[in-house]
């Protein structure tokens, strides 16, 4: 590393927004950010309170009484003790037994949201684990280092390996990573930044430099072991970002969709005001009235009575993915501001509880309902982009071709199209109709929320490929028109695309369309 990249990773980020974490009032676009390193934690003093009172209760109440986790195994081990003078040992071989992840290396965009999540948790109260984590927690977030995690090991009922291998990190025995991207500088007055769509940095993350500014090393006391691994802090990371990614797709196709419905000549029945306020569905509302906006007035008749299902069902079936984006939103945005910790301790101090509230069942039907409420609105695009090609429907050459009767024009983009809706079929697939019985069957069912997180953040690359390709082929098509409609989404889909009809190779295009869809949906 050059002096001047290891300069940029040793110093914490002090500029850009703060981002507040008290146990309480986390959102998504708030821990989007932090995950995205375009903000630095905060933790009010309160709320450490709130955490050093849950830690100094459970050790008033671990001294009373045997709690699982510090008194006991854990898992099928739940009924053998541990001995008084061994609780700090034996949390030490759970986090190292514990550290069994699989795969490959997750994109430090996950990681750090996985952190900001658990530290918000932590501070949530409830946990009983020393404070010094959070702190450590926060630190990594604001110097920009994160552990290693790999993406297999959670089933939904708690990111076990992923916890372990921060758990380890955190008390010394594992290294800090760091983003490549951290380690370039960017251009002067410019903080470097990440994607913001899709699973993460493409560069894959580096041990950091010797020299460079760590969080402490916390020293490991009895409960905190268990304390750190109750969580779903991973899943929940990556349903944030998958939410918050497709939820920018989600607002991309509505100006897709309107560059289409102009490209036909279709017809504006099927988005007016009053058809959606006799079926009040929030989600078909919002995107009829979405296309109305950024559709405008059409300056000529319609062609036909009716258009194809790409055209007329668009609200209806778009709609239900931004009713399930909102569904999911909600979840995360509660299960990040509550302790799930097993055992949990009581505000008032009074008792500690066994449960099972790290059961992510509610967060696995959420995401296995998005993923296939997106798959729905995906194969209407790609049926949108086969009705360019039609000369029945659009009054233009056959696949938008140029030049000789033979050429081909976007043919292509059909079986791109197809091909990536291909795989968004596998993500939608239902992780949660898994099942698997574990620890000598004490455990004997599972949400596989986990799964379902790593199906939507794969869902966000698949789905915007599918509207690039629409993209490509409405900008072609309004492009060939007399006269192409004064659309702000044309203006600024058209100023980005390239203009040639001949026959060429169109994965410039695609390429420039998926980096155009975040524009878009600003919109």
């Amino acid at each position: 590393m050059d002096t001047t990249a290891e300069e940029s990773a040793r110093e914490p980020r002090t500029e850009g927004t703060r981002a507040v974490l008290d146990g309480t009032s986390l959102d998504l676009g708030t821990l989007v950010r932090l995950a995205d390193d375009a903000a630095v934690p905060a933790v009010p003093p309160e709320a450490r309170a709130r955490a050093r009172r849950s830690w100094r209760t459970t050790r008033r109440l671990a001294a009373a009484g045997r709690l699982y986790g510090r008194g006991t195994g854990v898992g099928a081990h739940r009924s053998v003790s541990v001995d008084a003078d061994d609780e700090a040992g034996h949390g030490l071989r759970l986090l190292r037994s514990h550290a069994a992840g699989a795969g490959a290396l997750l994109p430090p965009r996950q990681v750090r949201a996985m952190l900001a999540v658990r530290a918000n948790q932590l501070l949530a109260g409830g946990s009983g684990i020393q404070p010094a984590f959070v702190d450590a927690l926060t630190e990594a977030l604001r110097l920009g280092v994160h552990p290693a995690v790999h993406e297999y090991g959670g089933l939904g009922t708690g990111d076990l390996t992923a916890l372990a291998q921060t758990g380890l990190t955190l008390i010394g025995e594992s290294p800090w990573l760091t983003d490549a991207a951290r380690t370039t500088p960017p251009p002067a007055g410019q903080r470097p930044t990440t994607p913001t769509r899709g699973s993460g940095t493409t560069a894959p993350p580096q041990p950091v430099a010797p020299g460079c500014r760590l969080p402490a090393p916390v020293t490991l006391q009895p409960g905190d072991a268990l304390a750190l691994l109750s969580s779903n802090a991973l899943a929940l990371g990556q349903a944030a970002l998958a939410c918050h990614d497709l939820g920018v797709l989600l607002k991309a196709s509505h100006a897709v969709t309107a560059l289409s419905l102009a490209a036909v000549a279709g017809s504006p029945e099927a988005y007016a005001a009053p058809v959606h306020a006799l079926r009040p569905y929030p989600g078909a509302a919002h995107a009829a009235a979405e296309v109305r906006r950024l559709r405008g007035t059409p300056h000529s008749a319609p062609r036909r009575i009716q258009d194809p299902y790409g055209f007329r069902a668009f609200p209806q079936v778009h709609g239900c993915a931004l009713d399930a984006a909102d569904a999911l939103r909600r979840i995360v945005e509660v299960e990040i501001n509550c302790p799930s910790e097993n055992p949990l301790t009581a505000p008032d101090g009074t008792a500690a509880y066994h449960h099972g509230g790290f059961y992510a069942a509610p967060l696995g039907l959420a995401l296995d309902g998005l993923n296939l409420a997106v798959l729905q609105t995906a194969q209407l695009s790609a049926a949108r982009l086969a009705a360019l090609g039609r000369p029945d429907l659009t009054g233009l050459p056959a696949f938008l071709a140029a030049g000789p009767a033979s050429s081909s024009g976007t043919m292509i983009l059909e079986y791109t199209a197809n091909s990536a809706l291909a795989e968004l079929r596998s993500c939608a697939v239902p992780a949660s109709a898994g099942h698997a019985v574990l620890s000598h069957g004490l455990e004997e069912t599972a949400s596989f929320a986990s799964q379902a997180a790593r199906q939507a953040l794969r869902a966000v690359e698949v789905y915007g490929t599918v509207l690039a390709c629409e993209l490509v082929t409405a900008v072609r098509a309004l492009r060939m028109t007399s006269q192409p409609p004064p659309l702000p989404a044309f203006t600024t889909a058209a100023a980005a695309l390239p203009s040639g009809t001949e026959d060429r190779p169109l994965r410039g295009d695609v390429t420039a369309a998926a980096e155009l869809l975040s524009a878009l949906a600003e919109l």
